[in-house]
């Protein structure tokens, strides 16, 4: 978790807050996601599963995450809104009954592929891509997850 967390940084809303305040254009809002997002994506918010279930008396380490891009997201919202019911998009790291960590998602491609826009399932695609670099990052090879 630690190393996702580092390669998909918390997303900073204090930038594009300033952006919207002082009347900045979205090529600011494309150069703060830039700054904020060192590999394509950020977190939006996180979930602890380990300590909400934990009550219950589960012992499964897990977090879920909201992953994105705003900037990649308006690039799907311009054909259709309704990609936002996949962007963000959804991460669960859990841990294994070994204690390995799993890395948990959708393949991006099927999620807005689903929508049968070309432009949009495109950027499912570019998406996939986008993931697997961030995995890599982390140390992860899941090229073989998200090839077609």
């Amino acid at each position: 978790m630690n190393a996702f967390e580092k390669a998909a940084p918390a997303y900073d809303p204090g930038s594009v807050e300033l952006i919207a305040e002082t009347g900045g254009s979205w090529d600011d809002v494309r150069a703060a996601i830039g700054v904020n997002a060192p590999n394509d994506l950020v977190r939006y918010a996180r979930i602890n599963g380990t300590s909400l279930f934990s009550i219950a008396g589960h012992t499964t380490r897990s977090m879920e995450y909201l992953t994105g891009n705003h900037v990649i997201a308006e690039t799907m919202y311009r054909h259709d809104p309704r990609a936002l019911l996949y962007a963000p998009l959804r991460v669960l790291i859990y841990s294994d009954g070994d204690g390995n960590a799993v890395f948990c998602m959708h393949r991006p491609s099927d999620e807005f592929g689903s929508l049968g826009i070309p432009e949009v399932t495109k950027v499912g695609e570019d998406l996939d891509r986008i993931v697997v670099n961030l995995l890599r990052v982390c140390g992860v090879d899941a090229s073989q997850d998200f090839s077609a």
